[in-house]
């Protein structure tokens, strides 16, 4: 861990408001894993936005609107956010979206495929698409045609959309839990 976690005592005016609006957002949206120590500091992605908060609200506001604003079915978000985070080897991003997944019902063998850095063969066809767009962008280079066209006719324009910002979103995640080398909480 390249930065250390912030005490809520140690919060300076500047982190108070970012590390408020996280906690509770946190507590109502990423709740199926262990996001914060004991002492209220916040683990994950949420700790190197609150070193940065001006940044961080920006990254935080992105994410609050992702959630909010999502018209695909969680499913295929997981699939996306599994393969960015499998492409990227983000330990954090991995074993929080491992949770979210099993909490939602994901099977294990799925599970495992997809962290793997590998296409499950029990996908549906809308988590097949999600993962094809998902694992094209992260390769780096424009979408392929054939898979955007897929995708529209999929999802639609807004979902098409949703899931291009998603992987976008999550990538900047995983580069942040990569940057700053944050680990996976202990397991109990």
């Amino acid at each position: 861990m390249r930065l250390p976690l912030i005490s809520p005592s140690d919060l300076t005016p500047e982190q108070q408001p970012l590390y408020d609006d996280m906690r509770k957002g946190i507590a109502s949206n990423f709740n199926a894993f262990v996001s914060q120590r004991e002492d209220g500091a916040l683990m994950g992605p949420w700790n190197p936005w609150l070193h940065e908060p001006a940044i961080g609200k920006a990254i935080w506001n992105l994410t609050l609107a992702m959630t909010a604003n999502a018209v695909l079915p969680d499913n295929v978000r997981q699939i996306a956010i599994l393969v960015v985070g499998a492409r990227f080897d983000a330990a954090y991003e991995l074993y929080a979206h491992i949770a979210v997944a099993e909490a939602e019902g994901m099977p294990l063998e799925r599970l495992a495929t997809l962290v793997a850095d590998l296409k499950p063969i029990d996908l549906s066809k809308e988590e097949s698409v999600a993962y094809d767009l998902s694992y094209a962008l992260c390769r780096g280079g424009l979408l392929p045609e054939p898979i955007y066209r897929l995708a529209l006719a999929t999802f639609g324009q807004k979902g098409t959309n949703e899931l291009i910002y998603l992987v976008g979103l999550y990538s900047m995640v995983s580069t942040t839990l990569n940057g700053f080398d944050v680990p996976v909480p202990e397991h109990a």
